[in-house]
């Protein structure tokens, strides 16, 4: 009943990936790398909470659990994945822009898509929870909706984020061994 919902969920953790920087070596400046750890490091617990959420969802997809438990085990994951958004978006706002060319509009861009990501798992879990268990045919139909809202997130919001991370400041992302812990998490939720 809700396999779909759970494959939808493992493109939230792709966006991480495009903030994680999988980038290759190069040279960047001292100041952009303390910016990239900064970032880095900051952002390295939220991939973590994202998998945590997938995880979660990926676990309740059998055909065995009620629609009570998927639908407070969705609610949950949608509400984690909010917050590790917000505080990602939070987190590059701190940070300030980086050290390169149009650092302040990619920093910009980038918190706007945090945030609006946020928002938008923070209305799921609102759509999710308003949704009638008693008939598993309409919990059925009604979690369709929801993954079909998934997936358009997943496949849709990350520019910002690729502008992020191309060049230098993905070359320093890359370089930051945090972001590689968050690489490696993002990438094990998505198996």
């Amino acid at each position: 009943m809700n396999k779909k919902l759970g494959a939808a969920m493992s493109g939230g953790a792709v966006l991480v990936l495009a903030l994680a920087g999988c980038g290759g070596g190069g040279d960047t400046s001292e100041q952009l790398d303390a910016w990239a750890k900064d970032v880095c490091d900051s952002v390295q617990p939220q991939a973590g909470k994202i998998a945590a959420a997938n995880a979660s969802i990926q676990k309740e997809t059998t055909d065995n659990s009620t629609p009570q438990e998927v639908q407070a085990a969705d609610a949950a994951a949608f509400q984690d994945m909010s917050d590790a958004y917000k505080a990602m978006g939070s987190a590059v706002d701190k940070a300030g822009p980086p050290d390169v060319e149009d650092g302040p509009e990619k920093q910009e861009d980038a918190v706007a898509e945090l945030n609006g990501l946020s928002a938008s798992y923070a209305a799921l879990k609102k759509q999710v929870e308003a949704l009638e268990t008693k008939d598993q045919a309409d919990f059925a139909d009604g979690l369709k909706d929801i993954a079909a809202e998934l997936d358009k997130l997943g496949r849709s919001g990350n520019d910002a984020l690729r502008a992020l991370e191309e060049g230098e400041v993905g070359r320093a992302l890359a370089e930051q061994p945090s972001c590689k812990s968050a690489s490696a998490t993002a990438s094990a939720a998505e198996g």
